[in-house]
């Protein structure tokens, strides 16, 4: 009981202790405090990665792809049996995106994803991300009548109907007026200046379709039918800017109802050279994973009719080809075992593909962030190691303070072992205390960081993270109790292990020297 009582009269008068408590504490909250919010990013990232990707993709590394994916998917299920949870076909190739915005002409590089509309869903979490809510129950190419995001409450049907109104009325206007100017001189061949269009660019001949449609010839009606639909990355078709006010809009370059052209390479037959295949596609939705790596890059298009303007449909047997299978297995399958249970049946020598995992595939990535993590770890517990050389010296000092005091209790029959554990329990007591206060003011910090950032842009009058940079409207933020329990242990481990040289000190004295210590 003796022990208990001097330690804590130890810890209770001895204010040079107070230094070290508060190196352990904020070691503590530190590493909690990053290990949350490290630990939110990569979760968050996670989640974000795989929703584009399945947990196995299976490709071919041939432009062309590799044909038959029925019979693909057949022996894939017989290799993983029950595991398998869903499957799709995709063809996935580069291709340049251009539309017009008020008459000049923007491209964009994009990965084109042809997908399958009743099966992709099954695989991934591609629907969550897009705008209109329809589409999230289920996927559609269908361009809607109107209720998309708020951010494009002028979009669908309406918006095209209502543009198509316009542009024709504006040539109209101008074939009157180009009319007029000619009756007044035949001679003039100069054209008219076509004004400002606030839908983003009139068509070359709005009117081609009714002089066609006057000649009993079927034609193509804008403002009532629509091309192909694509969906295009947000990143894609908007650019993300900061006003004069401060506050940050996405300003849409393109929106669904709009019209886009595509320009891919073919897949030619073997020995022949891909050509380039354009045509034209109506945007019915917008895809926002808030991955810049997707939204800026990813336009996906309905798998059939990519394969058929690619020529990946034979035309004597009629098989099509892929150039990807997406596997979706049961939750808590071991993904590795079941890629090379694939890369068995498939082996490399035989057939040109190639069998990655979602991590696989993001390997680079996920192998940055996590040695980020464990650097940050090791830097910021070198602060609770400095805060171990202060519990040490501290307890130096106090061993040469209280060397008549030891003495005393040696002469009255407290043994070597009873002195040690006085200085050992005074060290498990400022190493409780400090990460018990640690782990407090960290799981607080962490539960209120937002409220604390937007404290700090207050007070700073600068953002935290800048919307126009980062997607996050608020820092993720998870706590691993596993975590905490390791930072606090090792914090307490590190305080104890500071005070055993000085306990085997002051058990080491011999009570007549300690007696007669000035």
């Amino acid at each position: 009981m003796y022990k208990l009582l001097l330690s804590w009269r130890y810890l209770r008068t001895r204010y040079i202790a107070l230094a070290s408590i508060i190196s352990v504490t904020l070691g503590v909250a530190t590493l909690i405090v990053v290990n949350s919010v490290m630990e939110g990013f990569t979760q968050e990232m996670h989640k974000r990665l795989h929703s584009i990707l399945s947990d196995l993709v299976f490709e071919s590394h041939s432009l062309g792809g590799l044909p038959d994916p029925q019979w693909h998917e057949e022996e894939i299920r017989k290799e993983l049996g029950d595991r398998v949870v869903g499957m799709t076909s995709t063809v996935q190739v580069p291709a340049m995106l251009s539309f017009q915005v008020r008459g000049q002409w923007i491209t964009r590089q994009v990965n084109l994803i042809g997908i399958d509309e009743e099966t992709y869903a099954q695989v991934g979490d591609f629907s969550q991300y897009l705008l209109h809510p329809g589409n999230q129950s289920k996927l559609s190419f269908l361009l809607r009548e109107q209720g998309y995001d708020g951010r494009l409450s002028d979009a669908g049907w309406l918006y095209r109907k209502n543009r198509i109104a316009y542009e024709r009325a504006v040539q109209e206007q101008l074939r009157h007026i180009e009319a007029a100017r000619r009756a007044r001189d035949p001679g003039a061949d100069e054209p008219t200046t076509v004004p400002d269009d606030p839908y983003g660019g009139v068509p070359s001949d709005p009117y081609g379709a009714t002089a066609a449609a006057s000649e009993g010839v079927e034609v193509f009606d804008e403002a009532k039918e629509q091309h192909t639909g694509v969906i295009l990355g947000l990143m894609v078709a908007s650019v993300r800017h900061r006003d004069t006010d401060s506050v940050v809009r996405d300003y849409f370059l393109c929106r669904p109802g709009d019209d886009v052209n595509l320009t891919f390479p073919t897949a030619p037959p073997s020995g022949e050279a891909p050509s380039a295949q354009s045509a034209k596609f109506t945007v019915v939705d917008l895809y926002e994973s808030k991955m810049s790596e997707y939204d800026s890059s990813f336009a996906f298009v309905p798998l059939g009719e990519l394969q058929r303007l690619r020529g990946m449909i034979d035309p004597q047997s009629g098989v099509k080809s892929v150039t990807s299978i997406q596997i979706r297995l049961r939750p808590g399958s071991n993904l590795q075992a079941a890629r090379d249970a694939l890369l068995g049946r498939f082996p490399a020598d035989q057939y040109a593909y190639r069998i990655q995992t979602w991590k696989d595939m993001q390997g680079p990535l996920l192998a940055a962030v996590q040695m980020e993590t464990t650097i940050l770890n090791i830097l910021l517990f070198l602060i609770i190691a400095v805060a171990g050389f202060g519990i040490l010296a501290t307890f130096f000092m106090i061993v040469v303070e209280k060397t008549r005091d030891v003495g005393i209790l040696k002469a009255l029959g407290a043994p070597s072992g009873g002195v040690m554990s006085i200085f050992l329990g005074y060290g498990f007591s400022l190493g409780t205390v400090g990460s018990g206060v640690g782990m407090i003011g960290g799981l607080l910090f962490v539960m209120y960081i937002n409220e604390i950032a937007a404290g700090l842009e207050w007070l700073t009058g600068r953002e935290v993270f800048d919307p126009t940079v980062y997607y996050f409207q608020e820092i993720p933020a998870v706590i691993e109790p596993l975590t905490v329990v390791l930072v606090v242990a090792g914090a307490i481990a590190i305080a104890v292990l500071a005070s055993v040289l000085p306990a085997l000190r002051a058990a080491r004295l011999h009570p007549v020297e300690a007696l007669r210590y000035e």
